[in-house]
């Protein structure tokens, strides 16, 4: 079951493993830059309260504990399974309760949580060019549910820090920690990157995909990433793109594909330039790819409005709002 740290009131449900956390950053050389997480975390959700809170906390308490005998780290579907009876039917209905789910996919004792993205696609993409995982300490901005916090640990990681201020992703990702084992060294803060303590450069890989493009300013995004990156480490950028040859950014008016707050969405060109006014070294684009309705769509666990829905319906080259149909570029730099 859920421990009771998990359960613990403190002004309001917590929906993080204190205790956990903290064995994680002193175990992995973290606890000077993360000493105070705890305090930042709780103070954060205090001024940002959320209503489903206490509702979130009794699902997962109502997580039947079983035995994993088989834990894939490394395969498309982060996958948990057993020999012995396990009630399918307690476990669905629980997790589908925590929808919309965005990132995945997952297997969970024989339950297919199959989510609007198909993140395992983009983890393709970018494996084979990013530096080995084998015992690096690595955050991830924009975590989203965690899904990729996995996969990073089947590659070899040490110990993974996903960073997302959605309170239900974190909720998704201790349902899946509680299948997957709790004493793995994975965890999120659900908090901004505003909030982490900065200019402690202690992460040797860092990663922010899907998060640039929502920033107000991307080169001070760049920079506070590259402060969290020990020297010689690397940086993963993955984030919206447009094709052009000039140094140009789109900034809609109001939305793009029906998404707030999109801010600047750069040529490839442009991005190259941000990344080098922050002082980043050996920038290099490493995969340039089109959204397709195969990586991201409606599904039965995240049944609402998805890509299909956000093209233009006589142009599927186009955005319902005529802006360029999502493109998205994975750039690597060292610090």
């Amino acid at each position: 079951m859920v421990s009771q740290h998990q359960l613990r009131v403190h002004d309001g449900m917590e929906i993080v493993d204190y205790p956990h956390l903290q064995q994680l950053l002193k175990q992995n050389g973290l606890w000077d830059w993360g000493h105070e997480l705890q305090a930042i975390i709780q103070e954060f959700i205090q001024r940002n309260p959320h209503g489903r809170t206490e509702r979130w906390l009794q699902t997962l308490n109502n997580l039947p504990s079983i035995q994993a005998q088989i834990v894939k780290l490394d395969a498309p579907a982060v996958t948990v399974s057993t020999s012995g009876p396990v009630d399918q039917a307690l476990i669905r209905q629980e997790l589908m309760s925590l929808f919309p789910w965005r990132k995945g996919p997952f297997h969970i004792h024989g339950i297919d949580i199959d989510t609007e993205w198909r993140s395992d696609m983009k983890w393709d993409r970018l494996q084979a060019h990013i530096a080995s995982l084998d015992d690096r300490r690595i955050l991830d901005i924009g975590c989203g549910n965690g899904y990729h916090l996995w996969r990073m640990l089947g590659a070899g990681a040490r110990c993974v820090v996903g960073v997302d201020p959605m309170r239900l992703y974190t909720v998704q990702f201790q349902a899946i920690r509680h299948f997957v084992g709790q004493h793995l060294p994975a965890t999120i803060l659900p908090t901004g990157i505003e909030e982490l303590p900065a200019h402690m450069p202690v992460f040797d890989s860092v990663f922010s995909m899907g998060v640039l493009y929502h920033r107000r300013d991307p080169i001070q995004h760049m920079h506070q990433l590259a402060s969290l990156t020990r020297p010689g480490g690397e940086l993963i950028v993955e984030t919206l793109i447009i094709d052009a040859e000039e140094r140009v950014s789109l900034q809609p008016q109001e939305r793009y594909a029906q998404m707030r707050n999109v801010w600047h969405i750069p040529s490839i060109p442009l991005l190259l330039e941000w990344m080098q006014q922050a002082g980043l070294k050996n920038v290099r684009v490493i995969d340039v790819s089109a959204t397709t309705e195969e990586e991201q769509r409606t599904t039965e666990w995240m049944p609402f409005h998805s890509l299909k829905d956000f093209l233009h319906s006589e142009d599927r080259h186009k955005t319902i709002e005529g802006h360029p149909a999502p493109v998205r570029a994975v750039v690597i730099a060292n610090v």
